[in-house]
């Protein structure tokens, strides 16, 4: 195991090493680099439970108005999905939608158990707390996500084997900086894209306050990994550097082949009378490397976002530029700044919020654009 720690914030032990823990001296050794975040919880806290915040009883027509567009599901734009009827192609893009916010359910399960393990290891108690805060604001994810399906559909459909291996290989991993790059960087940055997305294209009003509501919590999970990228990462020798793009890499191919494998949805092909591969092979034929690069270089492509949150860390030099070239224009996204998509819906979210917690609950309706 190659435990990278260039920061004392991010000094870690084995997970059965909880006598360390118990040292007396750990106590006084607090960083105060997470601080400002920890005290921020406050002003994003929200209950999905209450209806004040989100109502999981607004109905939708599930059967014939289409959740998100076309444009969404290169299927839908094959000649293949053609010979669907008008019924077939709602049914089709609102069970891909149902896969999506199963996938976006289960990355949330893998979110709150990595952040807890966090706590078993991180030996810094200010880490320790943002750690055991981020826990608990991930386990809201996971009872807003599940009561967004189980209204819309009843239940989740099953974790793809991509997706659950990799999120399994995240938790479980030793190493912490596999932690924080995989799930805090990648992960937590391919969220900020799709909730962007979905915020913007959906048109179910619940789907859209739920995304704003997570992205007021996700854009703080995101400084978490900022933190630890602009502690560790200029401190990196040439191999530890290495290891940490290699794994960037394969965590984003991961994610990448999870999104858009067909293999992966045979259920929701099926569901249309539509093989998995008979879908592939037109996927492939409709959709050429240059039509993919142009839609990469929408603003709120899930992926061009999770490129530039890695190329903002420092985590993508000259050795992996060309990997992830092939996907999004990297010298656009360097002259682009750190502003990130989501940002301004996050803090949209947060006005809203504070308001809502303040008391002023008019005032809180009219921040929120989801209504």
């Amino acid at each position: 195991m190659v435990q990278i720690t260039k920061d004392d914030a991010y000094d870690a032990v084995r997970p059965d090493d909880f006598p360390a823990m118990l040292e007396v001296e750990r106590y006084g050794r607090r960083s105060t680099a997470f601080d400002k975040i920890i005290s921020a919880t406050h002003d994003h806290f929200w209950d999905p439970l209450d209806k004040k915040y989100i109502d999981f009883d607004a109905p939708f027509d599930i059967e014939n108005v289409q959740m998100l567009p076309d444009e969404m599901f290169p299927f839908l734009q094959t000649t293949l999905a053609d010979k669907l009827t008008p019924k077939q192609r709602i049914h089709y893009a609102n069970q891909a939608a149902r896969w999506s916010m199963s996938s976006i359910l289960h990355g949330e399960q893998g979110a709150l158990a990595l952040s807890a393990s966090l706590c078993h290891v991180l030996k810094d108690p200010g880490a320790q707390e943002y750690a055991a805060n981020q826990t608990r604001e991930e386990a809201r994810h996971v009872t807003a996500f599940s009561a967004y399906i189980k209204a819309r559909w009843g239940s989740p459909l099953p974790v793809g084997p991509t997706l659950g291996n990799l999120l399994t290989e995240m938790v479980l991993a030793p190493e912490v900086y596999k932690k924080i790059v995989g799930m805090q960087m990648l992960v937590e940055g391919l969220a900020m894209g799709a909730f962007a997305t979905l915020y913007q294209k959906s048109a179910d009003p619940l789907m859209v306050k739920l995304c704003q509501l997570v992205m007021t919590d996700e854009a703080f999970h995101h400084k978490f990994g900022k933190i630890w990228a602009d502690r560790t990462i200029p401190r990196l020798s040439p191999d530890e550097q290495n290891l940490v793009e290699d794994w960037a890499v394969q965590c984003f191919q991961t994610l990448l082949f999870n999104l858009i494998n067909p293999e992966q949805m045979k259920s929701v092909y099926a569901s249309v009378g539509v093989d998995w591969q008979d879908a592939q092979a037109a996927i492939l034929e409709a959709f050429g490397d240059d039509a993919r690069r142009e839609q990469m270089k929408q603003g709120a492509n899930i992926f061009r976002v999770l490129v530039k949150t890695l190329l903002n860390a420092g985590i993508i030099t000259d050795r992996t530029r060309a990997f992830y070239a092939m996907y999004v224009d990297m010298n656009e996204l360097k002259n682009e700044g750190t502003r990130m998509v989501g940002d301004d819906i996050a803090e949209e979210g947060i006005r809203y919020l504070q308001s809502i917690n303040s008391g002023d609950v008019a005032k809180g309706r009219s921040l929120l654009a989801a209504e």
